[in-house]
């Protein structure tokens, strides 16, 4: 079965899909951009289920390139994938840590059940990825996924995002 890929301008926390992918930081505990407004919207349950995932399994955060789940609280999807995607950088090539974001986001809706699942532009925004290159990676990874996932939605905040993904979805 193929993923179908489509493509919004708008804020991700008002899609209806099974899961959207949270931009986090790796303390898993809120910031700002995407992953300020899903705590936000979503309310308490997501930071008390990160403060657990932070006690259990992640005392140090969770790293960089992996994916984890928890509820979604008052958001209109069943679950967030928070994802943590590297600071971009002139001297280090860490193009494989933001595909592993999508791909590891991915795995984790599989072991869900999650056949809709929403993605911001992972690291475009203050992590510093220059918005064509985040868009080709995100696309050719996504594209490349064995996944059961039907349908990939990737939420553009703004124009300029949003005409970046939509050229490369169309050449």
């Amino acid at each position: 079965m193929a993923t179908k890929i489509s493509l919004v301008q708008g804020d991700i926390t008002d899609q209806h899909v099974d899961a959207i992918v949270n931009a986090a930081n790796s303390s898993l505990l809120g910031g700002g951009g995407v992953d300020g407004a899903i705590h936000r919207r979503g309310g308490p349950e997501i930071l008390e289920a990160c403060r657990k995932l932070r006690a259990s399994h992640y005392g140090w955060g969770l790293p960089v390139g992996k994916a984890v789940a928890t509820p979604a609280g008052r958001l209109g999807v069943r679950w967030v994938i928070h994802t943590v995607g590297p600071l971009w950088s002139a001297s280090e090539d860490r193009s494989a840590q933001l595909a592993s974001c999508y791909s590891e986001s991915l795995r984790v809706a599989d072991e869900l059940g999650a056949e809709s699942v929403a993605f911001p532009a992972v690291s475009t925004g203050v992590y510093g990825w220059p918005m064509d290159d985040g868009a080709r990676i995100a696309l050719e990874t996504v594209q490349a996924a064995d996944t059961a996932v039907a349908d990939v939605r990737f939420v553009l905040f703004d124009d300029t995002a949003y005409a970046a993904f939509d050229r490369l979805l169309q050449a």
